[in-house]
């Protein structure tokens, strides 16, 4: 396997397509980037801006280039001697008439060849949760017609704009009304045909003869027999639901909560192959080096498919996988995988960024006005029920049905509430046992969870039973159904509760309400960071390190900024008090209340903060105004507590965003003249943040992955605002310029550093793919403001060295301490890192010793980087 050195992810569709990617590759390849590494390519949902709605997995996308404009891609990135990593997402597919397996079964239900490539329950009609209303109130309002879908050459069932192939056996009953020869000689046809060739012989049919226009009228009128057209959805294969009806009813398992999204069975070796074809001939024929899969705890067995996955691209590709530890746990030691996409590098900054006595005074602050959600472990409980009992009710009652068919004896009331509540209790996203004994850490997460949830229960016996099927002490095809569907329950109720739901509850920090993240944990510092990088050298040196994703809260410079609200909580507090009086005149009295409420308000002042331009323009804020407000609205319908994306509060949603428009109104001069410059401080420690964050993911273990565009400064805030299009241009002619290190802009000075770190790794491959970790001991007054560790291997090593918690230290615009700020702190080397070494950095040269002085190295750059001369 050629490992990455770096990898730079890009987001295909909203502008950027395999001939725009061809010409960043000369770019990447000067930034020292040896993989790009894209988001799904596959054909998608027309209209699609992400690409994770596949209709075609064996097709690359047309809107994309095709696979003429994918060899283009690839032949260029040969060329620059890169590789390419693929986003591949094999947990689901779109639920659309426009993906051809999908539209088979919708026609011919579990005749169809593809009815078991998808995760449906067959025992009662297929439901589609597509109507604005109920069926009924659809149907008398007229929104329901029988229409001919001339694309695909069959009958269907039109809702608006989209068509639902109808079962070919109802095509009898439609000839029977229509009296047109078309319709007649395709009912006689449906009744011989199926498969592959039914639309083909059914589009012969249709554009051989006959006035299709006609057709079509005739289509028209005999939808308006109200009870016809009753009857004939009756012999469907599916039934048409109001969309609110599916966190209740569904009969086919999502992609969380988005019903757009269906499960498929790739357990099945048939629909693996099906699903991975052009995958795999894509990796055999050298055109990919590497695959990142999506959500891979989705998956029913992942350690099986991994195996699968990795026998048929062999040993020598690259693959990790989308998956958020938990506290405290591991990937399985026996995935054949590189690592995971690296929420937990986040994670790990978080730790030395945050400051823990800054920390308790914003607690002391934000619970002084937020009330119930101040309260994180309540919230988060909170949270979960909801997901448990109303979001994912369905789900949840699919597996009580189970159990009690397992269990007749027992109540069914009796096993919901066990098994509501062992998913409340459930410390991490889910458990992998798909047979057999447990691991150690799956049977320490049962053991942990049932401690918790047993002693609240009156009566224990539901849930023992439970704990039996959980722990494969029960066999049976029941019993493996109810262990798969909920180890793929927890996951989304885990992740729905806590990613897009507490963390627009609880804004303590907002920094640190990040995917992977644990908002509550006291920060360790620097002990807790060198203990986190030790063990990712020791369990996944090669997963990638992020600091930002698509899929990221905010951008990474974003929440460098917002980490320093943790060192001066004082003055963010104080602030935020000040604001809070200078707005009131926005707030607006509902009858539900205030609105925005003060832990909203403290939300938006941290938001804003986080995406304040240095150079911000009064006369030029509409910009501004539009993305705080379009993140105002998706935080508050997330947070679900005075409506969501379902029952959206209309008043309350515009009395929010005209308070947060408000705050940027160029007619608000006092708020914004006090918010510059309290936010001063705050931004020039963040900018440091950023470079010292940025180094460290250069050079800690793991594999550097920089988001499109964050080579250069990205002060976004949650998808889309973190999809919009990057501008290449300016980070090429950046990347050009050859002027001195002081003298660049802070933002190219952060690419620079990137450019530095990426081309040492591609100097040094085994000292980073390999090389140990060593944490650096660091001595003087100032000891606790700058992190040192050293990568050694064998005679090969690299020191770092990156301060922290600089807030007030700093000049406006100066991005260094200077050398009087450093005092005597140094830097200890040991014995066999001695010798004449230079910093990469500065290019200045550092005279061999037992230490560095920190005053010396840093009192005149921001960070420090340090080889072998």
């Amino acid at each position: 396997m050629t490992l990455p050195t770096a990898t730079y992810r890009i987001q295909f569709r909203n502008g950027m397509t395999f001939d725009r990617a061809c010409v960043l590759v000369p770019y990447l390849k000067t930034l020292g980037i040896s993989h790009l590494y894209t988001s799904p390519i596959f054909t998608a949902v027309s209209g699609s801006t992400h690409g994770y709605d596949v209709t075609d997995a064996n097709e690359i996308d047309p809107t994309l280039g095709g696979r003429a404009g994918f060899e283009r891609l690839t032949e260029s990135l040969a060329a620059a001697g890169m590789g390419l990593i693929l986003d591949i997402v094999p947990n689901h597919m779109a639920a659309s008439p426009e993906n051809g397996w999908w539209r088979d079964v919708l026609a011919f239900g579990r005749q169809s060849a593809y009815a078991s490539h998808f995760d449906i329950d067959w025992s009662e009609p297929l439901t589609l949760p597509q109507l604005g209303q109920d069926f009924d109130r659809a149907l008398a309002g007229g929104e329901l017609r029988i229409a001919l879908d001339e694309t695909h050459g069959n009958f269907a069932l039109g809702y608006f704009e989209t068509l639902l192939p109808l079962n070919p056996t109802s095509y009898g009953a439609l000839a029977n009304r229509l009296d047109d020869p078309v319709a007649t000689r395709m009912a006689e046809a449906a009744a011989e045909t199926s498969g592959e060739d039914f639309n083909r012989t059914m589009r012969d049919i249709l554009f051989e003869g006959g006035d299709r226009a006609i057709l079509q009228q005739k289509l028209e009128e005999v939808s308006a027999d109200l009870d016809f057209l009753r009857n004939l959805l009756e012999g469907q294969h599916w039934r048409l639901t109001h969309w609110k009806d599916a966190a209740r009813h569904l009969s086919y398992r999502r992609f969380f909560e988005v019903t757009g999204l269906v499960g498929t069975r790739v357990e099945d070796p048939a629909v693996f192959e099906d699903v991975h074809r052009l995958v795999i001939e894509l990796v055999r024929h050298g055109k990919v080096q590497g695959l990142r899969i999506d959500h891979v705890d989705g998956l029913a067995e992942p350690k099986a498919y991994l195996d699968r996955l990795r026998e048929a691209v062999g040993p020598d590709t690259y693959i990790v996988v989308e998956k958020i530890l938990g506290p405290g746990e591991v990937l399985p030691e026996n995935w054949p995988v590189a690592g995971t996409t690296g929420y937990e590098f986040i994670a790990a900054l978080s730790e030395l960024f945050i400051e823990s006595s800054g920390l308790r005074i914003l607690d002391g602050a934000y619970r002084s006005l937020a009330g119930e959600t101040g309260n994180l472990e309540e919230s988060r409980q909170i949270a979960k029920r909801l997901m448990v009992e109303r979001n994912f009710a369905g789900e949840t009652d699919r597996l009580v049905s189970i159990a009690a068919g397992i269990f007749p004896e027992l109540k069914r009331d009796e096993i919901a509430t066990a098994l509501c509540e062992l998913l409340i209790a459930f410390p991490v996203y889910r458990t992998y046992g798909d047979g057999g004994p447990l691991s150690w850490q799956d049977a320490a997460v049962l053991a942990g969870t049932a401690s918790q949830v047993l002693p609240k229960l009156d009566d224990r016996s539901a849930c023992d039973h439970v704990l039996k099927l959980l722990e494969g002490k029960i066999e049976g095809e029941a019993a493996h159904a109810f262990r798969i569907r909920f180890q793929q329950l927890s996951g989304p109720v885990m992740a729905k509760a806590t990613e897009d739901t507490l963390f627009y509850r609880y804004n303590r920090l907002l920094a640190a309400n990040e995917v992977g993240g644990e908002p509550g944990k006291a920060p360790g510092g620097m002990e807790e960071f060198h203990r986190r990088m030790a063990e990712r050298a020791r369990l996944q040196p090669h997963g990638l390190s992020a600091s930002a994703t698509h899929d990221t809260k905010r951008g990474e410079d974003a929440r460098a900024r917002l980490y320093a609200l943790s060192e001066g909580a004082d003055v963010f507090a104080q602030a935020v008090e000040r604001w809070r009086d200078m707005n009131r005149p926005w707030l607006q009295e509902l009858a539900d209340g205030v609105a925005p409420e003060p832990n909203v308000e403290w939300m938006l002042y941290q938001a804003l903060a986080g995406i304040w331009p240095e150079d911000f323009d009064r006369g030029r804020t509409e910009e501004l105004r539009e993305r705080l407000a379009d993140y105002a609205v998706k935080a508050v319908r997330e947070a679900k507590l005075r409506g969501d994306w379902t029952e959206q509060n209309a008043a309350y949603e515009e009395a929010v965003t005209t308070y947060a428009t408000a705050l940027v109104s160029p007619e608000n001069d006092a708020f914004l003249e006090d918010f510059e410059r309290v936010l001063q401080p705050f931004i020039a420690a963040g900018y440091l943040n950023s470079l010292s964050q940025t180094l460290l993911k250069l050079t800690a273990p793991g594999i550097p992955d920089i988001y499109q565009g964050a080579e250069g400064f990205d002060f976004s805030l949650v998808d889309p605002d973190n999809r919009r299009p990057v501008d290449h241009e300016r980070l090429a002619a950046w990347l050009d310029e050859a002027g001195p290190i002081a003298k660049l802009q802070a933002a190219a000075l952060k690419q620079r550093i990137v450019a530095i770190g990426l081309q040492l790794r591609q100097r040094y491959v085994d000292l980073f793919a390999r090389g140990d970790y060593l944490p650096l001991k660091v001595t003087g007054n100032r000891r606790d403001h700058v992190l040192a560790f050293a990568r050694v291997h064998k005679r090969d090593f690299a020191i770092v060295a990156a301060p922290r918690l600089m807030f007030g230290w700093l000049d406006p615009g100066v991005l260094f301490a200077g050398p009087e700020f450093w005092e005597d702190t140094a830097i200890a080397v040991p014995s066999p890192l001695h010798g004449l070494k230079a910093d990469l950095v500065t290019g200045k040269t550092i005279e061999p010793g037992g230490s560095i002085s920190v005053a010396a190295l840093l009192g005149s750059q921001p960070v420090g980087l340090i080889t072998p001369f």
